[in-house]
């Protein structure tokens, strides 16, 4: 008879589980509190327009791509995967870009254009995070962390590898021109981290890129969601959409089911979170978890990402000046992200990633317009901004700001729009403290010292996603799901 198990949270981490386990001969039950799937990476249709709630970044496809191939699928039968030719546009407050991309030519042009030096910094810069990628992510990515004696074996090569240092100082000792050191130093942000504190094992970003490249699925990153639930149905995954777990059962901290908030009951030894492990641990366990003292004292330590505040809107009329992805700065960049990160207050000086799918797909939006979402790093909900008088502001300020930096008479083509504080992460998305993406990536807050993917607390209980290790984005909560492989 197969084993029972249950995943609770349907973001890519929570469905490569439901996976690799219903691959290994799991019986799999996935539970959704929303009525569709997808997490953070669900979507919204308004008026015509398709807007991807969470990810859109696509990179390391292969981890989508080996999932389908363990029921010999092939990804292109349910979605269309496609490169992108430039990565990012970066637009700087003095109004000069710098578009990042794989083409060394351009590349070499551009930041020889800034620094005539920096080229040769920026090699070696990428030749250092190509080591950092072969320890960080190919070795160590999809290893558990749940022994202190495996994180004690790693410390040397990490001490090697700098990792001590952050993200912003390592590509400092590489490139002198303030421009490019904010080119190649903001990765972290996309995955929850300030680049003055993250440890600089996150620049393998960095080289990840280089290697594979940085895609985009037609239909938006929603359409992999919809691939993935195609296939969920087709090998037999139970999927239980619309109702939230209120509690995981468990006896003498062994797992034996969890509740719904229909009050059903499903039985079984093994609970895969991919819910926020602080909230796991906080609402739906029984309290067992704050009498470990060290337990309490890792968990009361912990700081959080930053909160986001997204816009999301729909135009009449096409900007073709707008790339696929534009990350505007600031005039200030170590100042802003302190206000963020440490002073938990909002600064009119903001910096923004704008996102424009329907560059590469107009099936994003209606004929003759354009689709839009902007993401602005915010303070998360410690510090108790009230975002039903911010929210307003927040919206006309990034209006004011983009129609004043890249999109003339924006405020008046303007068809559809909504947006998303840290109140909809906090409520909707149970994140603690609303934060973006769970615990930050520090180096006190990395591998051995997140939350483990095997409970520490409880037998039968196991995390993937954001919050565990190796952390947050796209290839980092599919690699959690393949660390279960490892102790499950």
């Amino acid at each position: 008879m197969a084993k029972k198990v249950v995943v609770i949270g349907s973001g890519f981490g929570g469905i490569a589980a439901a996976l690799r386990l219903r691959a290994k001969n799991y019986e799999v039950t996935l539970l959704e509190k929303h009525p569709d799937l997808g997490g953070r990476a669900r979507v919204f249709k308004k008026n015509n327009f398709i807007y991807d709630g969470g990810p859109t970044v696509i990179t390391a496809p292969y981890l989508l791509e080996e999932l389908f191939a363990l029921f010999n699928k092939n990804i292109s039968d349910y979605a269309k995967i496609v490169p992108l030719e430039l990565w990012y546009r970066f637009v700087f407050e003095d109004g000069s870009s710098f578009d990042y991309s794989g083409n060394e030519v351009s590349m070499k042009n551009q930041i020889e254009n800034l620094s005539k030096d920096d080229f040769v910094g920026y090699e070696k810069l990428l030749s250092f995070t190509e080591k950092i990628f072969d320890k960080g992510f190919t070795e160590l990515s999809t290893k558990p962390f749940n022994e202190v004696s495996f994180m004690i074996k790693q410390i040397p090569s990490l001490l090697k590898l700098r990792s001590y240092q952050s993200v912003y100082k390592l590509v400092s000792s590489f490139v002198s021109n303030d421009k490019l050191r904010r080119v190649f130093s903001m990765h972290p942000l996309l995955v929850g981290g300030n680049p003055f504190t993250t440890t600089s094992i996150y620049t393998l970003i960095l080289f990840l890129e280089k290697k594979w490249g940085i895609h985009y699925s037609m239909g938006g990153t929603g359409n992999i969601i919809k691939g993935f639930e195609k296939l969920m149905n087709e090998v037999d995954i139970e999927i239980i959409k619309g109702h939230e777990v209120t509690k995981i059962i468990s006896k003498d901290k062994k797992i034996t089911g969890v509740q719904l908030d229909n009050q059903n009951k499903i039985e079984t030894s093994n609970v895969i979170c991919n819910a926020d492990p602080p909230a796991v641990y906080e609402k739906m366990l029984n309290g067992k978890a704050n009498k470990s003292l060290m337990f309490k004292w890792k968990k009361n330590r912990m700081e959080y990402s930053m909160g986001l505040f997204v816009y999301y809107f729909g135009t009449k009329k096409v900007y073709d000046n707008i790339e696929h992805h534009t990350i505007k700065f600031g005039n200030k960049y170590k100042e802003h992200l302190d206000d963020i990160f440490d002073n938990k207050r909002l600064n009119n000086d903001i910096s923004y990633y704008l996102h424009r799918p329907s560059a590469t797909d107009k099936s994003m939006a209606p004929e003759g317009h354009d689709c839009f979402y902007v993401l602005v790093p915010v303070p998360n909900n410690q510090s108790n901004i009230d975002w039903a008088i911010e929210g307003e502001k927040m919206k006309s300020l990034i209006i004011n700001k983009m129609e004043k930096d890249l999109m003339p008479d924006l405020k008046e083509n303007i068809v559809d729009d909504f947006y998303l504080t840290p109140d909809y992460f906090e409520k909707d998305l149970n994140t603690k403290y609303g934060s973006g993406f769970s615990i930050q990536p520090k180096f006190s807050q990395s591998a051995y010292f997140r939350f483990h993917n095997k409970s520490e607390i409880y037998d039968g209980l196991y995390f993937v996603g954001a919050g565990t290790h190796p952390g947050a984005g796209v290839p980092g909560v599919l690699s959690s799901a393949k660390v279960l492989d490892k102790i499950l």
